[in-house]
């Protein structure tokens, strides 16, 4: 009678294994083996396909794509967990008999055991659950339990139909001459039936362990393609084969064995294995299964001779290889959006600050920090005795001005009204925000895969558009008021010029008292009105032409060129500060449930461990 072998007195294994819980995207491996390395990342590569996959509609472009991938994940994963165990490299042979709905698998578990081991049933999809047999006894298997992590053992009997993380471990009593053992044999559930899904996890952490592979099929599933599709997934596992086509008929075996060869030579490339047939029999039972079985466990032992526990590495890297690229398109995808992204945002940085030197910093009209600098000058250029008496003079003329434009600025809910400079700028934040509305909106129709991505990003730059603009019109007056002092030190440095030539400097300061004599007296004339102008004007103008006209006109045109190089880089400054704060940092708001978020560091780490010599 089947004994269960002992279940472990502290189970990790019976907690539910969720592969939705949170996870952190990057990993910490400096204290890993490469083969450690790869394990972690391909857990956390399946977990965010998962994650991923819930948060997808099932009619969105990359859903098949996303799903197709899952069983490579989970072979790999559950392959990579099997190099982690070194006890196994001592325990008996893992046979694990795997094949489509109503082969008849359970029924050729219990003739290669010699007895009834495995429950036979008619109805289709009746085993789901990974079941162990173990022909002379239980030695050198105690390491499976971490093996099935997240599965818990029970007895067969007690095995759950409504739950799939469950596996069973049966300690068979086996005569001594029986020619498989010591071996483990492994029932597994099917591949193909519609629930299959939900147990696939059983059936992939299974055949992974297996040193030999044993397919069962019938003459009606052979050429299903659920059948290729899984010999094609194990195929880079390269593990020892042998075919068995079960419920065959005399008249039809050998067409169906040579058709099934010609299939394998056709889908995988390499030599067919051994197909052996078993006839259908009515009476098929334990008193059949020693003669009828004796050609398949001959078959199994051969293949046992060259199973290959020491090419374990290189078997992981093969299969790794084999997938690597096509998991991480994606991961890539995403990754590569990113840096689409701030390469837009570079690219309108650059755009804007171009458009800032040839609409201000050039612009004939537009330009007027410099003049401000010569109005700074001609402050400085009081005349010792007439100092005081214009400067009270000038403030009682320029009254009715001062009044009205605080009058404006009344009106205006006090804010005073902008400059060119202000002006001009915020027209090219506003093209600036614009530009980049226009780039998503291209990304998106030319990146199906990441049209999810690039929508999610238009609808935050949208929502967000007004929040970013005034904090750019913010960031322009603050730059305005701290740039004054670049303008206060470049009339400084006009005026210690000046002071080393007293002839000019003599000149300038009787054009500022003629030009405030006649301002002042237009304005008695006229009433004061429009007064501010014309009394800066004429002066900055005769200055302007003095110092042009002098020895100094080449130090004022390095002065003028150095205050518009330091405004230039200030204003570049102001854009990308903001641009770090407010848009490269924009996606950080995504919602990160259907992204893959896997940092570019994290991805380089793997692939080392992958490319290191196993």
């Amino acid at each position: 009678m089947p004994t269960p072998l002992p279940l472990p007195g502290h189970p990790p294994h019976g907690i539910r294994y969720n592969p939705l819980a949170p996870a952190n995207f990057s990993l910490d491996t400096s204290a890993l083996s490469p083969d450690e390395t790869l394990l972690h990342f391909v857990r956390l590569l399946r977990q965010r396909y998962q994650a991923v996959l819930a948060h997808t509609p099932a009619d969105a472009p990359r859903s098949p794509f996303l799903r197709k991938q899952l069983p490579a994940l989970a072979l790999a994963e559950a392959f990579l967990r099997l190099g982690a165990m070194p006890l196994r490299n001592a325990g008996p042979l893992h046979i694990a008999v795997v094949g489509p709905t109503q082969a008849g698998k359970s029924s050729v578990v219990n003739c290669l055991c010699r007895q009834a081991a495995a429950q036979v049933s008619p109805l289709a999809g009746y085993t789901v659950h990974p079941q162990g047999f173990s022909l002379g006894g239980h030695t050198g298997l105690d390491w499976l339990g971490d093996y099935y992590a997240g599965f818990q053992r029970l007895p067969p009997e007690q095995l759950p139909h409504d739950r799939y993380d469950c596996y069973s471990l049966t300690a068979l009593t086996a005569a001594p001459e029986h020619p498989l053992a010591p071996a483990v044999i492994w029932d597994t559930p099917d591949f193909d039936s519609i629930d299959a899904e939900g147990y696939r996890e059983g059936v992939l952490r299974t055949a992974a362990l297996a040193d030999v592979l044993l397919l069962v099929v019938s003459k009606d599933k052979y050429a299903d393609q659920s059948v290729w599709d899984m010999l094609q997934l194990l195929a880079p596992l390269n593990q020892p084969t042998v075919l068995c086509l079960n419920k065959t008929t005399e008249d039809s075996r050998q067409v169906v064995e040579g058709s099934l060869r010609q299939r394998w030579k056709e889908l995988r490339g390499d030599a067919p294995p051994p197909v052996v047939s078993l006839p259908y029999r009515q009476d098929w039972g334990p008193a059949l299964w020693p003669e009828t079985g004796k050609a398949l466990i001959d078959q199994l032992r051969q293949a046992a001779a060259s199973a290959q526990r020491a090419q374990h590495s290189r078997q992981t890297k093969r299969l790794l290889a084999t997938h690597w690229h096509t998991w991480l398109e994606p991961v890539q995808g995403e990754q590569n959006a990113l840096a689409d992204w701030n390469r837009h945002v570079e690219q309108a940085i650059d755009e804007a600050a171009a458009l800032y030197q040839r609409d201000y910093l050039n612009h004939p009209q537009h330009y007027e920090t410099f003049q401000r600098a010569l109005g700074e000058l001609l402050a400085m250029l009081e005349i010792p005795g007439l100092a005081k008496p214009m400067h009270y003079a000038r403030q009682a003329v320029t009254w009715p001005w001062r009044q009205m434009a605080k009058l404006g600025k009344l009106a205006g809910g006090g804010k005073a009204q902008p400059g060119s400079e202000q002006l001009i700028l915020g027209k090219i934040v506003d093209h600036l925000l614009l530009r980049l509305a226009e780039d998503v909106m291209q990304q998106r129709e030319q990146d199906g895969r990441l049209h999810g991505w690039w929508s999610e990003m238009s609808r935050l730059l949208q929502s967000g558009r007004e929040a970013q603009q005034q904090s750019f019109d913010t960031a322009v007056q603050r730059y305005q008021w701290e740039f004054q002092t670049e303008i206060e030190s470049a009339a400084r440095s006009l005026l210690e010029r000046l002071q080393e030539h007293p002839g000019v400097l003599n000149s300038l300061r009787a054009t500022r008292a003629t030009a405030d004599a006649a301002a002042l007296g237009l304005a008695l004339h006229t009433g004061g009105i429009g007064l501010h102008d014309f009394v800066l004007a004429p002066a900055v103008l005769s200055i302007t032409t003095l110092l042009t006209e002098s020895a100094l006109g080449r130090y004022l045109h390095k002065v003028e060129a150095d205050l518009k190089q330091r405004q230039r880089q200030s204003v570049e400054k102001l854009l990308r500060t903001q641009a770090e704060q407010l848009l490269l940092r924009l996606p950080e708001q995504l919602d990160g449930a259907d992204k893959f978020n896997i940092p570019t560091q994290t991805v380089a780490t793997a692939e080392l461990a992958l490319g290191h010599d196993h």
